[in-house]
């Protein structure tokens, strides 16, 4: 069974699209078999993954309203080396039509079940709110990567995506139940920022990934080529920071699964 992981935050541009790209690509180096699943209207994933969204007949979109299966809608990323589940504008109007559905919070989780064993990581790229694509890629998932800049301000939100995630588990999905904080665009010559790391490591403790991930220009960059960054520049300090979180993030799943 593939382990499934929502990269969510509802704070925009904190690098979750990156953080979801580049896992992904990461994951791949180390032989995994990989699915990226954008449900964020923008379809940043998609481009970033060299995908023209605006080029795909079928996306994320029909998925969750049942007009067509993963197998169906999936498109290869020859550069990154794992499939894509697209998205792009078309995906705006879905809360609108999951809120008629029956079970509509499970309509991704009912999508996945077919190709479950085809994949050893599912990553979900989620919108920027907590809204019913959200809930579906929190109620589909085993745990949720949540990448956060180490300022004051982004802590507060991660106290309210906390308890979502805890009320999505005791009344969605009770398989959610591995949260782990991503410090990422992180400059250590910042005093705040360190302070702010600090407490995430005291608070939040093994929940917090030891892998930082540092600002970087060249994984701000490889988006506009539609390349993951770990592809675009494997030299660059961010390539190297997510190839470590791609072995991090695998050793911790092995662990939980010895467990």
């Amino acid at each position: 069974m593939a382990k499934i992981f929502c990269v969510a935050n509802q704070k925009g541009g904190v690098g979750k699209t990156t953080t979801a790209i580049n896992l992904a690509a990461s994951l791949v180096v180390h032989k995994k078999r990989v699915l990226l699943i954008d449900i964020d209207p923008q379809g940043n994933a998609t481009m970033g993954s060299g995908i023209d969204k605006n080029a795909v007949e079928l996306t994320s979109y029909q998925v969750l309203i049942n007009q067509s299966t993963i197998e169906d809608v999936r498109i290869r990323s020859e550069i990154g080396g794992y499939d894509v589940l697209p998205a792009n504008r078309e995906l705006s109007g879905a809360d609108l039509d999951l809120a008629q559905l029956e079970d509509r919070e499970h309509q991704l989780k009912k999508a996945l079940e077919v190709v479950d064993d085809q994949y050893d990581f599912i990553l979900i790229d989620c919108p920027p709110t907590l809204s019913l694509l959200t809930l579906n890629g929190l109620s589909a998932a085993h745990g949720v990567i949540i990448p956060m800049q180490c300022e004051y301000f982004a802590l507060e939100g991660l106290a309210d995506l906390v308890n979502t995630i805890k009320r999505v588990h005791k009344n969605l999905n009770a398989n959610l139940t591995q949260i782990g904080i991503l410090r990422v665009m992180f400059d250590a010559r910042i005093t705040l920022q360190q302070q702010v790391s600090d407490q995430l490591v005291e608070h939040f403790k093994d929940n917090v990934y030891k892998t930082i991930i540092p600002r970087n220009v060249r994984l701000a960059e490889a988006p506009s080529h539609g390349i993951p960054g770990i592809n675009y520049d494997q030299s660059s300090r961010g390539a190297k920071a997510y190839a470590q979180f791609g072995a991090e993030l695998i050793k911790r799943v092995k662990k939980l699964d010895k467990a």
